[in-house]
């Protein structure tokens, strides 16, 4: 009898920790933040949180650089008061606020690895879109849920498929690198 309550009263604490978060930022909260740098080129950039001194990978995101700069942190937990957020994707990604991303997840014992494509600004908004259209991702499914966006993206169709174990899983903090 203790053990079918004890289940009973964990058992919902145990899922909501492994669901989505569904954040929905306004229009308005949308179009105040909205950055664009025409200094810089219109891109793709993979960013992989990696464990020291293993190397194993411990959240997987996308910064897009194209009619706006977006992250798409898929089951990711960085947030800004200042930064609203969609469904994973966040905006107004200004240099600041892309350095305040990554020193986050960067430490002892994690390093930020960037990978940057140079794409046209219509594919970098496909892939905003493409990220826009993801939804809001589970926790430990986040190189999977980038994976996803990406084979949706022209040139990027080749792009690895990852298994939930291999993907934002390090320890007992999924995603929280």
């Amino acid at each position: 009898m203790q053990r079918r309550t004890f289940l009973a009263l964990t058992l919902p604490a145990v899922l909501a920790a492994c669901g989505a978060d569904n954040k929905w930022a306004s229009d308005e909260s949308l179009r105040r933040v909205r950055y664009s740098d025409p200094n810089e080129p219109t891109a793709i950039t993979l960013l992989t949180v990696m464990g020291i001194p293993r190397g194993e990978g411990a959240h997987s995101a996308l910064m897009i650089n194209g009619s706006q700069r977006v992250i798409f942190d898929p089951a990711g937990s960085w947030e800004h008061p200042s930064i609203p957020e969609r469904h994973d994707v966040l905006y107004g990604i200004t240099p600041n606020f892309k350095n305040f991303y990554i020193d986050y997840h960067a430490r002892e014992t994690y390093w930020v690895a960037d990978d940057t494509k140079l794409v046209s600004r219509e594919i970098a908004d496909l892939a905003i879109r493409s990220a826009e259209q993801q939804g809001a991702t589970n926790k430990s499914f986040c190189a999977v849920s980038t994976g996803q966006v990406l084979r949706r993206i022209p040139g990027f169709e080749g792009a690895p498929r990852a298994s939930r174990r291999s993907s934002c899983a390090t320890g007992s903090s999924p995603c929280r690198a």
